[in-house]
């Protein structure tokens, strides 16, 4: 999965623009799936600028209650109704800006199956330790919080993306080294939650400052299903690049 996150950027036009500009330029989606997370004033004109139905328009976040009194905040239900497939859910952005606290993020998680989505949950690299038996092992705190009460039918549709604060928006991407270890011990909680069947057909996407330069050496890795890409994204020839990153 090639995923785009284009943050508060761009205008409606500039929007139906790259919708437009990238239709027959991307890879087949039972090769490749593709998807661009965009502002949530553009996504009604995006749906109807993709024709070809081969990109996927996902939303950047929403909020845990489907109505209600709850001024400039994103209902599920109506971006489910609009035909949203897939909603960003507790990017570090937004933790950090909007104080989103790991029980808030479930509860987005929550709504998100609730209304038929399917929630790109991100997380970074904060870690615990847990014992089991003679064992120990390292788990990402995020992961564990954010799937809290999920039902094992909808945690095998979750797409999880590990993206280090360090890498985001710097322009230094974590090495492919870094990117595979971060990976392993995301799939190595859901393991631990569920099982390693479900945790082996889970998509983990890495992000943080993917580039057409370095996407290769990342998707290359055992553990990395896919990129959740962010300044890279905005560009219709950088995210085809990343798209077609076999060919590059």
């Amino acid at each position: 999965m090639i995923a785009g996150n284009w943050k508060m950027n761009k205008t409606v036009t500039e929007a139906r623009d790259f919708v437009t500009g990238v239709q027959g330029k991307l890879p087949a989606a039972d090769q490749v799936e593709t998807a661009i997370a965009a502002p949530a004033l553009f996504l009604q004109t995006m749906l109807e600028a993709n024709q070809d139905r081969v990109l996927r328009i996902g939303a950047e976040t929403c909020y845990y209650e489907d109505e209600g009194a709850y001024t400039g905040e994103i209902s599920p239900l109506a971006l489910h109704q609009m035909g949203i497939p897939y909603v960003i859910v507790g990017h570090s952005e937004r933790r950090r800006y909007f104080n989103e606290t790991d029980d808030v993020i479930n509860r987005k998680v929550q709504a998100v199956f609730r209304n038929g989505m399917t929630p790109i949950i991100c997380c970074d690299e904060t870690m615990g330790r847990r014992e089991s038996g003679d064992k120990i092992h390292w788990v990402v705190n995020q992961v564990s919080a954010a799937l809290k009460g999920i039902s094992e039918e909808n945690a095998a549709k979750v797409v999880i993306a590990y993206e280090p604060s360090w890498a985001i928006g710097s322009g230094t991407s974590a090495s492919s080294d870094q990117a595979e270890e971060g990976c392993y011990l995301i799939r190595q909680t859901i393991a631990d939650i569920y099982s390693d069947d479900l945790a082996n057909g889970v998509r983990v996407l890495y992000g943080g400052s993917v580039k057409p330069d370095n996407i290769a050496g990342l998707m290359a890795r055992n553990n990395v299903d896919g990129v959740l890409a962010g300044g890279s994204s905005l560009s219709e020839d950088s995210f085809i690049q990343l798209a077609n990153y076999q060919n590059l």
